[in-house]
């Protein structure tokens, strides 16, 4: 960690914001992938206001030996309600996230009624908690990015309008297609969330009840967030056997709505597609060069992460959290789920059939299964001398719903090889609750750069900027960021290339990265020498006819 008269340390400098500040002999890495150039750096009002030779300001930050980049954005966040609950978030900021998109998977908290949003916050519970002395004083997107601007958050925020939620909302939870009234419905909220600043749609198509979706609908919903500009960011159907097939039918929504493609966490998982990336790369090569406006994120683990619940086969959880634990305690339903998961492949597993080996306890929520947690359920079936299939059950009913696994069926062949690609951005899915969470919601920046570039050499320091910030400020059409350029809003990153690191383990999942010397945010430093200030500038980036901008 830097400090006193060695690199990073500040001269004559306060903590917070301030008004003028240079990064003196820094090597720069703009965010663009060209080769990176040694400069001084000087922001001003929340601005990079000038970049060249022997700059001066009122505080100088020594960064010899240091580079300085564009802020990271992480593609892919969980942090709906954790910015909330914990606006300072040092989850993120202390491996240079600097802006997060939200309404992920189809499923998120806007827009809502006081019908729907009980059985949503007991649905997401594994994901984000369900905290009760929250005030949940809004229900549209514009009241949600209100909110984040009135609590006062470290990072900048933009939100997906989640398919899920605007399907329940609309048309409730069942698995049947919209009535044309219906869809009528949902075209109008969707128009209306993404007028209110949403930069574009997210769907979760192997969660309920966005899985009740045919594609016709989803053209229809595209089409409207391609007038206005924003793009589709879908969990699709599966990410084992049919994983092909789904990624196919993602392009074939934007082929026919115009609607520009995210593919979010885009993985070839389960051993069904081990060695398999290179066939999910060579459709979206022919998805770019028939001139689909199409980008990916990936995070860099093997073991992916989400909730027991989204185990079950979809008919298992029709009509929402009440209609599903009812199932679970009628022992006919119990065995059809039975079959499917052991037998057939449900489809809330990828079409694979349930290999409980694989997985693995992260968070629970009745204190009484906190044993459980770090175990596999074939390690709690072993001990208990149960069925792999009895013990799933059991805790489905007994934490109702709220548990959350770590799913280890991933290859690192795969990861590797789409990391490569030209349309590769970088999203952590990360869930930052349960005891024992995926470390990748403190760990996915560094670990990019730290072991697959510096260790590995999979990414240059350049390329692996590139991908964490031009690349998905483009795609998100962020007003002057994610460059280092005079204009531009000054979020900053400083870090030590060969210090950089994710220290959080599967182990010790919230440990913070090492490297990361500072952070800034619209001017103001979250990170000072390796140590979160306590600071909030960030605020929600709206979209507008120019694109995203600040409120």
């Amino acid at each position: 960690m830097a400090g006193g008269t060695a690199r990073g340390a500040v001269r004559d400098g306060v903590r917070g914001a301030v008004r003028d500040t240079v990064f003196r002999g820094a090597a720069v890495v703009d965010g663009t992938g060209a080769d990176r150039f040694r400069a001084d750096v000087r922001i001003a009002d929340g601005r990079i206001a000038e970049i060249g030779d022997r700059l001066d300001a009122r505080d100088v930050v020594d960064a010899d030996g240091l580079v300085l980049t564009p802020g990271f954005i992480d593609m892919h966040a969980h942090s709906d309600l954790a910015l909330l609950l914990e606006p300072e978030h040092p989850a993120k900021v202390t491996q240079g996230v600097t802006c997060e998109v939200l309404g992920q998977d189809g499923l998120s908290y806007a827009p809502v009624d006081e019908r729907t949003l009980p059985a949503l916050r007991r649905q997401l519970a594994g994901w984000n908690g369900d905290p009760a002395d929250l005030d949940w004083d809004w229900r549209d997107v514009a009241g949600y990015l209100d909110r984040i601007d009135r609590t006062g958050v470290a990072v900048n925020t933009c939100y997906l309008v989640p398919h899920g939620t605007l399907r329940t909302l609309v048309m409730g939870w069942g698995n049947r297609p919209p009535t044309p009234a219906e869809l009528d419905r949902m075209r109008q909220v969707l128009a209306q969330s993404l007028l209110d600043g949403a930069v574009g749609l997210s769907s979760g198509l192997s969660y309920t009840p966005g899985m009740y979706a045919d594609t016709a609908e989803l053209v229809e919903l595209c089409t409207v967030v391609a007038a206005y500009g924003g793009f589709h960011a879908p969990h699709q159907r599966s990410y084992g056997a049919g994983a092909l097939e789904g990624y196919a039918e993602m392009v074939e929504i934007s082929r026919r709505s115009g609607c520009a493609l995210h593919l979010t966490h885009a993985t070839m998982n389960f051993d069904v597609n081990r060695g398999r990336a290179g066939e999910l790369l060579a459709l979206v090569d022919r998805a770019l060069a028939e001139g689909i406006d199409l980008t990916l994120d990936s995070y860099p683990y093997l073991p992916g992460s989400t909730t027991l619940a989204a185990l079950l086969p979809s008919w298992a959880t029709e009509g929402g959290p009440t209609a599903t634990l009812a199932r679970l305690a009628d022992p006919a339903q119990c065995a059809r789920i039975r079959q499917e998961v052991e037998e057939k492949g449900s489809d809330g597993c990828h079409g694979v059939v349930t290999d409980w080996a694989t997985i693995q306890i992260s968070g629970v929520r009745s204190a009484e299964l906190a044993p459980a947690v770090g175990r596999t359920v074939a390690e709690l079936a072993a001990g208990e001398r149960r069925t792999g299939t009895e013990v799933f059950l059991d805790l489905l009913r007994r934490d109702e719903l709220a548990t959350t696994i770590l799913q280890h069926v991933g290859h690192e062949e795969n990861v590797r090889a789409i990391m490569r690609h030209r349309a590769h951005t970088v999203g952590s899915d990360g869930l930052l609750v349960g005891t024992r969470p995926h470390p990748r919601a403190w760990g996915t920046f560094p670990r990019y750069l730290g072991h697959y570039g510096r260790e590995l050499g999979v990414l240059t320091l350049e390329e692996a900027v590139a991908r964490m910030t031009g690349r998905p400020a483009a795609r998100l059409r962020l007003h002057r960021r994610g460059r280092i350029a005079p204009g531009h809003h000054a979020d900053l990153v400083l870090l030590d290339p060969e210090r950089v690191r994710d220290a959080a383990t599967f182990e010790q999942p919230r440990l913070p990265a090492e490297g990361i010397e500072y952070v800034y945010v619209n001017g103001t430093a979250v990170v000072r020498q390796g140590r979160t200030t306590g600071a909030r500038p960030g605020r929600a980036l709206r979209r507008t006819d120019r694109g995203a901008r600040a409120a």
